[in-house]
């Protein structure tokens, strides 16, 4: 019997989309003899090589489109400000730069998108569309869609203007396409530069945000399907003994460990001190009569960190804490170029096996830890230092920790004197913080969250008996 079959196609504008679409169980899910996945990767990993159909996107956006961008992201804020009477979201906004004459002319553009548009963010939206639909590598994905018969186009990053141009071919040949909005604070950010037929969406509450910041979003086109991000968390297969971590990564067995993970330079420009000062209360903790076991600090810094500002307390606290970097991949001089890997997605769920609990500030790896029933400090004071780069209890007041269910969450680290205490209430009794991170992961992401790739790959099926 001929099968008609239908050619769905995942897009990776960039990294991001890895760990989603990759490495999760999302390419295991497919059952259906005709439907066919492939992936357009712009990425340079080799998808191939890990048994994939790929077909390598080579393209850029216009070079006026970035600065439009911008202008959509400005004028959105302000009428997010307008909207909820909240000044945090100018928080959203970074600094231009204007150092040389190029920038400054450059910024003087911006200024004028900016005021041309202000009262009409619709035909600003059409501005970066039409501009993206009129470039020769509009028409090259225009006719790679058209001579491959493809049914579904599945865009895996929001925000990136390189996805504009293959999402519009798609439109216009009536091929339905399909946002995945990847990260549970993108809405309130204003990062939303792809226009879809189709939104997924990790919850009723991301639902919600969706329609409250994008009304033009047609409700019975957002699915809620969850994240793949967290999948690996309850895959037994990936989880490997304590004997077997300790040694691969030099532990000691005779020692329990919490985890610090940090932040980019920008997030948390204070990493370093906020290390420091958790080093020095494990120091006087493993001195003192009040531990089971000395404990010592896994240093999971973030992935695209390759600066030195750690390099003097990694060489203070040498026996307090462990470097464990995660194992992503470089594949040139830029951050952007440093991709995600399945290895580190292994790594991640094995530090999450093999602590007791993480520190760090406003991370989403409170979720991580609430999959294996673990403990989250986030950092709530600011360092003694006369130079504050940034305050972080402004972090604390973004839009998506409205989220947090109660305060209890999490295990607030207030001062740098209470480390200590905070971190034998996390080690002793964590029952209450686990319980009530795991009513927050419920309100972030659907659940159970191991089956969000088969709700993708559901979602996607209705998608095609419905068009």
């Amino acid at each position: 019997m001929f099968l008609n079959i239908e050619y769905i196609l995942i897009l990776l504008p960039d990294g991001v989309g890895l760990k989603n679409f990759v490495y999760s169980s999302f390419p295991k899910q497919n059952t259906r003899d005709n439907i066919e996945y492939s992936y357009w990767n712009s990425t340079p990993l080799n998808l191939t090589e890990l048994g994939y159909m790929e077909e390598k996107l080579v393209g850029r956006h216009t070079s006026n489109s970035d600065i439009y961008k911008r202008a959509r992201k400005i004028i959105e804020i302000d009428s997010f400000i307008k909207k909820t009477g909240n000044n945090i979201y100018s928080n959203y906004l970074f600094k231009s730069n204007s150092s040389n004459v190029k920038s400054k002319l450059k910024n003087l553009y911006e200024s004028l998108i900016v005021f041309y548009y202000k009262n009409n963010l619709i035909k600003l939206r059409e501005k970066i569309v039409s501009l993206e639909s009129e470039s020769s590598y509009y028409y090259k994905c225009f006719n790679y869609l058209k001579k491959n018969n493809i049914s579904i186009l599945l865009n895996t990053n929001q925000r990136i203007l390189n996805a504009v141009a293959p999402v519009q071919a798609a439109k216009k040949l009536g091929i339905p396409t399909v946002n995945f909005i990847f990260s549970w604070d993108n809405l309130p950010k204003a990062t939303m530069v792809v226009e879809t037929d189709h939104y997924f969406v990790w919850s009723e509450y991301m639902k919600n945000e969706l329609l409250y910041y994008y009304p033009y979003v047609e409700k019975d086109k957002i699915h809620i399907v969850g994240t793949p991000q967290f999948e690996i968390h309850y895959d037994k297969s990936y989880l490997i003994s304590k004997e077997n971590f300790f040694n691969k990564y030099n532990l000691d067995l005779e020692k329990d460990y919490i985890c610090f993970s940090g932040d980019d330079i920008t997030t948390s420009p204070h990493d370093p001190e906020y290390l420091r000062d958790i080093a020095m209360s494990i120091r006087d903790l493993n001195k003192s009569n009040r531990l089971k076991k000395r404990i010592e600090i896994i240093f999971r810094p973030c992935p695209v960190d390759y600066s030195n500002r750690f390099h003097d307390v990694l060489n203070e606290f040498i026996d307090e804490i462990h470097l464990i970097r995660p194992e992503w991949k470089s594949y040139g001089g830029s951050w952007n170029k440093v991709m995600p890997s399945q290895e580190d997605q292994i790594l991640l769920a094995n530090t999450v096996k093999h602590t007791k609990m993480v520190i760090n500030v406003g991370s989403s790896m409170v979720f991580d830890y609430a999959a294996q029933n673990k403990p989250c400090a986030y950092i709530n004071y600011n360092p003694n230092t006369k130079n504050i780069k940034k305050d972080i209890h402004k972090i604390y007041q973004y839009i998506h920790f409205e989220s947090m269910p109660n305060k209890d969450a999490v295990i607030w680290l207030n001062s740098k004197e209470e480390i200590a205490n905070k971190i034998l209430e996390g080690l002793n009794h964590p029952e209450k913080y686990v319980a009530n991170a795991q009513k927050w992961f419920k309100v972030i992401n659907k659940h159970p969250p191991q089956m969000a790739s088969q709700r993708i790959v559901e979602a996607i099926e209705g998608i095609i008996t419905n068009k």
